[in-house]
């Protein structure tokens, strides 16, 4: 029976080289990928974690996709997800596709390659046509993020019902300049949030002025970057709704740094409710993600399709609420 050292041998590469194509690392040329590939295929090599799945006919490990891992919303949603797994008899296999389209494709073909039982997607990179078109062998399931119009299972929350409290909590508080940081892009959260933003100030007839709209804002850097921009304007809002509590924390430090109060000058509102949110100071206002819920849905939502391939096309949503948490900053 051929050995990997065969498989080495024969293609001319070491051995961690030819254990890194066969568990689908994304750092391997794919020259060598195609020496590895041929090597195989001329020895009848089958590697063991193939063989026991042909025996199993599942791997019991679910890959979920995260888009950046030191973001801590991400680090405590697979946290949640990976204890929920456990409990059920599964792993949790974390693949962090840095906002990068290639990555997320390569992280997905791991379920056309029989290497995962499913995959939960937090983030999108590609159009869904791409996505698609991939002959995936099990269930896909988004949690966090989605596309709207698709034929399948979603976990989500009513982020255009977060865009709108938390607004409408600013205008009740007395503003009525208030402004808005986001990621800017398409993403279905983003324009949810953005939809709830603009419904709240619409309904009180108040101005959404473009230099109050503060794009590519995703953490603690680009909150400081924010506020130093507002203060080289001339009209200045006087609160922000924020997409994240990192980006809320950055401004509200730099707003002290400034010399500026905060509520009195500036009004803040984050995003998630982190622990970062409890340890500013002042302590953030913020909307809260119920992570524990999110991780115990989405992963009894996945076994479920798993068993039952009939839900694997559909469009189910399961929607979580969001909660407004008053602290100090607003």
């Amino acid at each position: 029976m051929p050995t990997i050292s065969d498989v080495a041998k024969l293609a001319g590469l070491s051995r961690a080289t030819v254990s890194r194509v066969i568990n689908n690392h994304p750092y391997v040329t794919e020259e060598k990928k195609r020496l590895v590939e041929e090597a195989m295929d001329h020895l009848g090599y089958i590697p063991n974690s193939h063989a026991q799945f042909l025996r199993k006919q599942k791997t019991n490990i679910i890959a979920v996709l995260v888009p950046k891992l030191t973001n801590p919303y991400f680090a405590y949603l697979v946290e949640s997800l990976e204890r929920q797994a456990s409990r059920k008899g599964f792993q949790i296999l974390i693949c962090n596709t840095l906002y990068d389209k290639k990555r997320e494709i390569e992280f997905l073909e791991l379920l056309k390659k029989k290497q995962v039982d499913g995959i939960i997607m937090t983030t999108i990179e590609n159009a869904w046509e791409k996505i698609n078109a991939i002959p995936l062998d099990g269930p896909i399931l988004f949690c966090n993020e989605y596309v709207t119009g698709v034929n399948v299972p979603s976990i989500r929350l009513n982020n255009v019902e977060g865009g709108y409290i938390g607004t409408r909590h600013l205008i009740q508080r007395g503003h009525t300049k208030i402004g808005y940081c986001w990621g800017g892009d398409d993403r279905s959260l983003s324009k949810d949030r953005w939809e709830g933003y603009q419904s709240a100030m619409t309904e009180q007839r108040l101005p959404i002025k473009k230099s109050w709209l503060f794009e590519k804002t995703f953490d603690i850097e680009d909150g400081r970057r924010v506020m130093n921009e507002i203060m080289t304007m001339e009209d200045k809002p006087t609160a922000l709704f924020t997409g994240s509590d990192e980006v809320a924390a950055g401004i509200i430090s730099e707003a002290k740094k400034l010399g500026l109060s905060v509520p009195e000058d500036m009004a803040v509102i984050g995003f998630d409710d982190q622990p970062i949110a409890r340890v500013v100071e002042p302590q953030l206002t913020t909307i809260r993600q119920p992570i524990e819920e999110i991780g115990d849905m989405t992963i009894k939502v996945m076994l479920e399709l798993l068993t039952n391939k009939e839900k694997m096309k559909k469009r189910l949503i399961y929607e979580l609420p969001l909660k407004l948490v008053v602290r100090d900053s607003s």
